[in-house]
């Protein structure tokens, strides 16, 4: 299934560039993350729940950042199962500046499998531009200054590094709901897209 958007950004292209490379950032934008852990130098390891109608689910996924022009494109490589399907998909992305700020055109090619498969690619892809959509407004909603949610940075003695959410009084708008660095983040809104509410 090949998904295609663009969305745009109240930001220069490198601001949209570092956030979507920070994982701290990621894991408070991105719907559905509930952590994420490096486990190499450009891959992690992230935990989202998401769900299509009453398919719904916890999936563990390996997110790999590939071709690194900043701030003007990277590719995704990820992949992600859980008891409703598995997920595989290639994202590249790519960011360009604007009147606005900062044009981002995506193009995944993704293949979906076991139950959440059989929701049909027209639901699957009507759910992932919207789960995009929201994703990317959370990030220029980060970038314009809202922490309503927060991220806690941790390293274990092997240098293991993970994130995790932590809820914050700052900020008086709500990070609800939303939904990997910051190629992370496009993976995990991509799982998302493909099983996400």
């Amino acid at each position: 299934m090949k998904i295609i958007g663009s969305y745009s950004l109240d930001h220069s292209p490198s601001a949209v560039f570092a956030a979507l490379n920070d994982p701290a950032v990621l894991l408070v934008t991105i719907p559905g993350c509930q952590a994420l852990e490096q486990t190499g130098p450009s891959t992690y390891a992230m935990t989202i729940t998401a769900g299509v109608a009453s398919i719904k689910g916890t999936y563990n996924g390996v997110v790999e950042l590939a071709d690194q022009n900043a701030p003007h494109s990277f590719t995704l490589k990820a992949s992600g199962s859980g008891g409703p399907g598995t997920v595989q998909a290639d994202v590249k992305v790519t960011l360009a500046q604007s009147a606005e700020g900062c044009a981002l055109t995506y193009e995944a090619d993704a293949v979906v499998g076991g139950v959440i498969g059989g929701v049909g690619q027209r639901v699957l892809s009507g759910v992932s531009k919207k789960t995009a959509s929201e994703f990317f407004a959370a990030v220029n909603r980060h970038l314009a200054g809202d922490r309503s949610t927060a991220a806690v940075v941790m390293q274990d003695e092997a240098g293991v590094v993970s994130i995790r959410k932590e809820a914050t009084t700052q900020g008086a708008t709500s990070l609800t709901s939303l939904f990997a660095g910051g190629a992370i983040a496009l993976v995990g809104v991509l799982l998302g897209w493909l099983i996400s509410r």
